[in-house]
């Protein structure tokens, strides 16, 4: 809704105060007609007709109709207009003239749909700041004059990367959260991506990934050892292996490849026990030499306590807390090394320092009957 109003308007605010609108007129329309048939149909038509109203309201329409609306633009359909509007404003939003951390952030809040504090919590800031953040390049969209347009091909290079990124941080986000709409809607992205670029081996890399992990979503609340494994979407398996091996063709292959890549050796395996470590070491290898980051380094470590054990993983783990002390994947790994190593004590402290860092339900319910186990474990009593 948003991206097909951002055509009328060419102003992000006013097309979010006209999608809003919109909102507001259904449930008043909605409950004394029903729900139409096409309800995301009924709903962009209301919103531009909003903006429409508005941009006459400010004597503007008469002279800028023919520039905005192509003729009989009404949205027929959902499905023939949204696509295409949210590619293009994923693409506005990404324009080389914000800063990286704004594009991002525009993009999540308002093509992702994250909310402004989660888009917050993502950048260490508060709601506040990040507000003022978003409505300022929100006006240098406006100022600048920023097209709301896919670029042309020589201008693709420039805004790729930080488009991908984007996409991936959406994946992750629904895989943090087990939420299905924020996964097929980084899916449904990454899928124009390739029909847009469908030579650019990143694009492929990063379907890939997103498709592995909706291969296994059904799993997704236990632990990566104790899932199910015939649960999982074998089709949608098949389909990011080929993009997997024509993506790693191209050398050398990117970040979003080699995670697909890692992701998929996991899916590969029969059980979790007859998994390839050493290949996957060796992709982790890779990938930090292309990517290097704490955490590409604290995943590293979880497979490097599956080859070496885990007092080698241990010592790689607590070599990144100064880089990673408020990330609670960091505790929750050193707490698990811990726990194999036998140091029940000092298990349950890093247990308890994740769980502070985790808000989420799921997560939260693992780390709480770790804990409880590891706390029954050190206890000379309970045996």
């Amino acid at each position: 809704m948003l991206a097909a109003t951002v055509r009328v308007t060419r102003d992000l605010d006013a097309a979010e105060d006209a999608v809003q609108d919109a909102y507001v007129s259904a449930l008043a329309a909605w409950a004394r007609e029903g729900v139409p048939e096409r309800p995301g149909a009924w709903l962009t038509t209301a919103a531009r007709r909003r903006a429409l109203n508005a941009l006459a309201r400010r004597r503007t329409l008469q002279a800028k109709l023919p520039l905005l609306l192509e003729p009989g633009a009404e949205p027929v359909a959902e499905d023939d207009v949204i696509p295409d509007d949210r590619l293009r404003l994923v693409f506005t939003c990404c324009h080389p003239a914000l800063a990286r951390e704004a594009q991002v952030a525009l993009t999540l809040r308002l093509v992702c749909g994250v909310a402004t504090e989660d888009v917050a919590s993502a950048f260490l800031v508060s709601r506040a700041t990040m507000a003022a953040r978003l409505t300022r390049a929100k006006k240098k969209i406006a100022a600048a004059g920023i097209p709301f347009a896919v670029p042309a091909a020589a201008e693709l290079p420039a805004r790729l990367d930080t488009v991908l990124t984007v996409v991936h941080l959406l994946g992750t986000a629904a895989h943090a959260t087990l939420s299905a709409e924020l996964l097929a809607r980084a899916v449904d992205l990454a899928r124009m991506l390739r029909a847009l670029l469908p030579d650019a081996t990143e694009v492929c890399g990063l379907l890939a990934l997103l498709l592995l992990v909706r291969a296994r979503a059904a799993t997704r609340a236990q632990p990566l050892a104790d899932q199910d494994r015939s649960l999982w979407d074998r089709a949608l398996i098949a389909e990011a292996d080929a993009l997997i091996v024509g993506a790693l063709r191209a050398r050398p292959p990117g970040r979003f490849t080699l995670q697909a890549a890692i992701a998929g050796v996991h899916a590969a395996a029969p059980s979790y026990a007859e998994t390839d470590w050493p290949q996957l070491l060796a992709l982790y290898d890779a990938l930090a030499r292309v990517w290097p980051s704490p955490v590409v380094a604290l995943n590293r470590a979880v497979v490097l306590a599956e080859v070496s054990g885990p007092a080698v993983a241990l010592e790689a783990v607590d070599g990144l807390a100064d880089a990673l002390r408020g990330y609670r994947y960091l505790w929750a790994t050193r707490a698990d090394l811990l726990r194999r190593l036998g140091r029940h004590e000092e298990a349950g402290e890093a247990y308890r320092a994740a769980l502070e860092l985790t808000e989420g339900e799921v997560e939260r319910a693992f780390l709480e009957d770790r804990l409880s186990r590891t706390g029954r474990a050190g206890d000379p009593r309970s045996g």
